[in-house]
């Protein structure tokens, strides 16, 4: 799907629905977006972690998303505590409530930095990101960069240090060289699987005026990541911690549903249309298909958790927006498993394409 077809998928929020409190400085280079709802526990580390190593040239806006918990008001605060620095701050207030989404797209419409790179507000940077950032920027000025994160939580066991939570790649492939390659690109993000917004930095051009998170869905991440590494022609792996990210209770994986099913099957409706024409190879197309394949064995894992007995027409469904997303259809991708050696993988695979074709024939019949 072409950049401008891509705006039929993906939904804009409009920033002249917020009202704005603006500090007025020089021209910057990168704009933090920090979207806020009921955060109050969390907005001023998050901030003060920018604030401490950004500097002139760095702008960070707000945007209170209606909430109730006070996060509004401590927005206001920090703008005005902030006021008399070296970073522009600003605070956006919607009038409705958006989602994070629209959040973050009336952030991006506001923002008025060559780069932008979107934090979320119980999260925060670790030291010394942002001066790599401008010195990769300075030498390379790629279009989209890729960091990697750590996993924060109340308390970290050796379990999760185990599992590598102090360090999680975001990228399996060639680190810190200028990419040019979208197959190489596109392969390593979806072998890695960490889609968030997040821990990716573009030029405010490669999103344009049509590329926007899609509003009142989940796995939004999911549903731009990829078309943004489809529009950027240069990127940049840097495989340093620059995002300490908070596990918390409530995320969207901790708490399934069928609503949350059918939006993960569906987070790469008209991905085939974007990648038309830019060559990718094999590898990538199996990646990218495998990467597919996942989702939709996860959303029917939620669907029959929610409906055991009766999970087979969102099971159906689930393939069919497979099909519809992926460039190698099922049965392939399953004998693509077998020449790998993936045998679990293609068993399980084949459990839930059997599911579907029940379903299929009982409809038929």
């Amino acid at each position: 799907m072409s950049a401008s077809s891509a705006s039929s998928a993906l939904s804009a929020s409009s920033a002249s629905s917020a009202a704005t409190v603006a500090i007025a400085h020089g021209a910057p280079w990168l704009s933090v977006l920090i979207p806020v709802h009921n955060v109050k526990d969390y907005l001023r580390e998050c901030l003060a972690s920018v604030i401490a190593q950004a500097g002139a040239g760095v702008e960070v806006l707000m945007v209170d998303d209606c909430s109730t918990d006070g996060s509004d008001a401590l927005v206001r605060e920090l703008v005005a505590e902030h006021a008399a620095g070296p970073v522009r701050v600003q605070g956006l207030f919607h009038a409705q409530n958006q989602g994070l989404s629209g959040a973050r797209n009336t952030m991006l419409q506001a923002a008025s930095g060559e780069y932008v790179w979107f934090l979320d507000s119980d999260d925060y940077l670790m030291p010394g990101a942002i001066a790599r950032l401008r010195e990769i920027v300075r030498q390379h000025a790629p279009a989209l960069v890729l960091c990697d994160f750590l996993m924060l939580r109340e308390r970290m066991k050796l379990k999760h240090r185990l599992r590598g939570e102090l360090h999680r790649r975001t990228f399996h492939g060639p680190a810190r060289q200028l990419l040019r390659d979208h197959s190489q690109l596109m392969r390593g993000l979806f072998e890695a699987g960490q889609m968030h917004s997040w821990s990716k930095i573009a030029r405010r051009s490669v999103w344009g005026e049509q590329l926007r998170f899609p509003v009142g869905r989940y796995f939004e991440d999911m549903s731009t990541t990829p078309f943004l590494a489809l529009l950027a022609d240069t990127a940049w792996y840097e495989p340093s911690v620059w995002v300490a990210y908070r596990q918390r209770a409530g995320s969207i994986l901790a708490t399934p549903n069928l609503t949350k099913a059918e939006h993960m099957a569906h987070a790469l409706a008209n991905l085939r249309e974007a990648a038309a024409g830019k060559g990718l190879d094999e590898n990538a197309l199996f990646a990218w298909a495998h990467f597919a394949a996942r989702n939709f064995i996860g959303a029917s894992r939620i669907a029959h958790k929610a409906l055991p007995q009766d999970c087979g027409a969102a099971v159906a469904m689930f393939r069919d927006a497979y099909e519809e997303a992926s460039p190698i259809p099922l049965r392939d991708l399953d004998r693509a498993y077998k020449r790998r050696g993936w045998f679990v993988r293609a068993m399980r695979l084949r459990h839930w394409m059997r599911v579907a074709e029940r379903q299929t024939a009982a409809i038929a019949t």
